[in-house]
């Protein structure tokens, strides 16, 4: 009594010596046209295994289609500038909030300068009213056109990379990254979709061809 399928090689030969060219005999001894590369470079049936380790690039730094978890401060905004506008992949909490923080620094120092060009350049009055003593400040100085200026053009380059990341920090959280627009909406929903925390499953929106 013979057996229900030919014998096949260990190392993934068919009948005859020709090679598998998926590396996996299949049934009569052909190739396997569902088996898929691994991408993760994990042992099983092909597909992404979710919850394996990030690869370390040059350095220990994981590759920019990776999240970064750990991340520094000069490292997120480097990042955050070097991933402008990827939409695709991760990003981890620490990426996220360390560009928050950055950012808000930033705006505080523009801000900083504009009130100093507001009183050093231009006049101050005090009103009495009902409810107490009221101060306000105005200038007509072209010198204030510099602080806005540096306000807008801020503002234009980090509005993308800023989008982007929101969008990378969904999906580390495993959701599609197109909700962070109801952030823009309702700032609320942005903060609770930040503190979300990281989902291996969230591996599924990763394209490590991109580098």
């Amino acid at each position: 009594m013979s057996d229900q399928y030919p014998p096949q090689d260990p190392n993934g030969q068919q009948p005859g010596g020709q090679p598998n060219p998926y590396g996996q005999p299949g049934q009569n001894g052909q190739p396997n046209q569902y088996a898929q590369p691994n991408p993760y470079g994990q042992p099983g049936s092909g597909q992404p295994q979710y919850g394996a380790p990030v690869p370390a690039g040059p350095g220990g730094e994981p590759p920019l289609w990776a999240p970064w978890y750990g991340i520094s401060l000069p490292k997120a905004v480097k990042r955050f500038f070097t991933k402008y506008a990827r939409f695709d992949g991760r990003a981890s909490r620490s990426e996220y909030w360390w560009w928050v923080l950055a950012n808000a620094i930033v705006l505080i120092v523009l801000y900083v300068i504009l009130l100093a060009v507001i009183f050093s350049t231009g006049s101050t009055s005090t009103t009495t009213t009902a409810t107490g003593v009221q101060a306000s400040a105005g200038s007509t100085s072209p010198l204030i056109a510099i602080p806005i200026i540096l306000f807008g053009l801020w503002w234009l380059g980090t509005l993308v990379p800023s989008l982007a990341l929101g969008w990378r920090r969904l999906h580390d959280a495993n959701l599609p990254g197109a909700l962070w627009l109801i952030a823009l909406v309702v700032g609320i929903v942005g903060i609770v979709f930040a503190l979300l925390p990281s989902n291996p499953e969230g591996q599924r929106f990763d394209q490590p061809d991109r580098g």
